[in-house]
């Protein structure tokens, strides 16, 4: 008679033998913590220098090292341990962990070391390596959903997808121009339109799957064509805002946005949640 462990899949057997460091056990644990932590580091060296009395050895400004550092290595590192945690939620597949995990956690901390010192590496190739790792995990986030067939989730790619473009526009507006403008509002816009889709749609729907355990009665909304519209319109008003800031329809559209995110309070029995 074959043991249990001799038809255990292959993953789900190196996941149970897991013996490494906790904190590589689980995506949002080296990233979540490395993003607060750097986050911090981030705000200690930047008040000096905006005062002039550090000088760091990156080529970007001080203000704008402090804000791509907040846009495309704080958020990032936040949005890489949320979809390494959603993942599996969304898959039924095995989180990533140990080895994988701790290269794409290094990767992200040399693109921090690699932009903190690019006056001595140069904007190409500290762009180069800080770019390596968004690619990188919307490359193993991809390969994650399409092997669970979970297709639906590949929308939250895209989003991921604009991210990486906007740290490339960054660099080249820094290479160019000495300064960043439109790297900076597309990275914004990303965080925005992420809050909404998470906040509109993820958090309901953990939201209703505990309640509905819980046999609690009152369960949220389910997502509606009002949430996907509203989603829609959001994402028009931040594209017309990255590229014309200064437009009155880009005012009209962010009013538009803003009014339609508004939750209201119930629909029948169940509470509307956005």
């Amino acid at each position: 008679m074959s043991s249990p462990s001799s038809s255990m899949p292959p993953a789900l057997e190196r996941r149970l033998k897991y013996a490494g460091p906790a904190l590589f056990s689980y995506g949002f644990r080296p990233f979540f913590l490395g993003g607060a932590l750097w986050s911090i580091v981030c705000i200690v060296l930047w008040v000096p220098q905006f005062m002039g009395e550090l000088s760091l050895r990156s080529a970007l400004s001080p203000l704008d090292w402090h804000i791509h550092e907040m846009l495309y290595g704080y958020v990032a590192a936040v949005i890489g341990g949320f979809l390494l945690t959603a993942i599996p939620n969304w898959t039924g597949r095995l989180p990533i962990s140990g080895g994988t995990l701790m290269a794409l956690a290094a990767l992200w901390l040399v693109g921090r070391i690699a932009i903190l010192f690019s006056s001595y590496l140069g904007i190409a190739a500290a762009a180069a390596i800080d770019v390596a790792y968004l690619a990188t995990l919307a490359a193993v986030a991809a390969r994650e959903i399409i092997a669970g067939r979970n297709w639906r989730n590949l929308r939250v790619l895209v989003l991921v997808g604009i991210l990486i473009a906007g740290n490339i526009v960054f660099h080249a507006e820094v290479y160019l121009y000495g300064r960043a403008d439109y790297g900076i509002r597309i990275g914004i816009g990303v965080v925005v339109l992420l809050i909404s889709l998470v906040g509109g749609r993820i958090v309901p729907s953990f939201t209703h799957n505990w309640l509905a355990r819980q046999d609690a009665g009152r369960l949220p909304a389910p997502f509606s064509r009002l949430d996907v519209t509203t989603i829609a319109v959001s994402a028009i008003a931040l594209a017309l805002w990255v590229a014309v800031p200064d437009s009155a329809a880009t005012g009209v559209a962010a009013i538009v946005a803003a009014v339609m995110q508004v939750p209201t309070h119930s629909v029948g029995r169940r509470s509307y949640c956005r």
